[in-house]
């Protein structure tokens, strides 16, 4: 690892510690690093907006025009259309023609939940109904080669697909009173739903903690590196700048102890 490379990896520490330290209190360096992701994130936007979006799909498409007359000589003068209504967007800053950016706004929307629709019809409720209307495999109904209730081939994990899904949405049937068969076929969904539930939250509490391990990783590779003699890159440079951040730190958890024990003292 060269020094430069060290610098930058040194700020990334920096930068994961002043996330950390918002477990203690909301500080100037929190804040620092929330605006900076922030920022950083926007600007980035910005342009891959620009380069696969505006560029490819508009300006690219009228370069054979001349802008001088909007592209109208273009052989696709159409697509001023939608650059007239995205351009149109920005009238939501003024408060006289703010009313005009509803219509590339509703256009927007509507085209959105067309499209939305059939994909989260197909994706979320058809495949559903369809695999609960698959022939249970009887044959082989637990698992493949052995006892495996896991197998998602076997019978028995068509059958768990078909009440599950039933009883799913027995619980969401208010036309009926929740009370004997009908009442325990609804109790069994809502066990359902809270399975489903669990493992989305449990699915995304792993993703979270697999990031904040890369981050704990790339904080041991960075102490690593200030101290290992053996990289053909290392230099008495490295010792400096992971003391100057360490001392960084530690001089500002011994200020914010001692602010605190003061204005402590001077309430009592």
């Amino acid at each position: 690892m060269d020094f430069q490379t060290f610098l930058w990896t040194t700020f990334g520490v920096f930068v994961t510690l002043s996330i950390f330290s918002f477990l203690y209190k909301d500080n100037p360096f929190y804040k620092f690093a929330e605006h900076l992701v922030v920022g950083v994130s926007a600007g980035y936007f910005v342009i891959i907006l620009w380069h696969n979006s505006l560029k490819p799909n508009l300006f690219l498409r009228l370069a054979d025009g001349d802008w001088y007359f909007l592209w109208l000589n273009s052989s696709a003068p159409w697509y001023i259309i939608p650059a007239i209504l995205g351009a149109l967007m920005w009238t939501r800053f003024s408060k006289d023609y703010a009313w005009v950016s509803r219509w590339p706004m509703a256009m927007y929307i509507g085209i959105a939940t067309g499209m939305a629709i059939p994909l989260e019809m197909s994706n979320r409720v058809n495949k559903q109904l369809y695999a609960m209307m698959a022939d249970i495999n009887w044959e082989n109904f637990f698992g493949h080669g052995g006892f495996d209730l896991f197998d998602t081939l076997s019978g028995f994990s068509q059958v768990l697909i078909f009440v599950g899904t039933l009883t799913g949405l027995i619980y969401f049937f208010f036309s009926k009173a929740h009370t004997g068969l009908f009442g325990g076929m609804a109790r069994v969904g809502i066990c359902t739903l809270m399975i489903g539930f669990g493992a989305s939250f449990g699915f995304t509490v792993m993703a979270r903690i697999s990031l904040f391990i890369n981050r704990i990783q790339d904080v041991d590779v960075w102490r690593q590196a200030a101290f290992d003699s053996s990289n053909p890159g290392h230099h008495a440079g490295f010792y400096v700048v992971f003391w100057v951040l360490a001392l960084f730190v530690v001089g500002y958890t011994v200020y914010e102890v001692a602010s605190h024990l003061m204005r402590k003292q001077a309430a009592g």
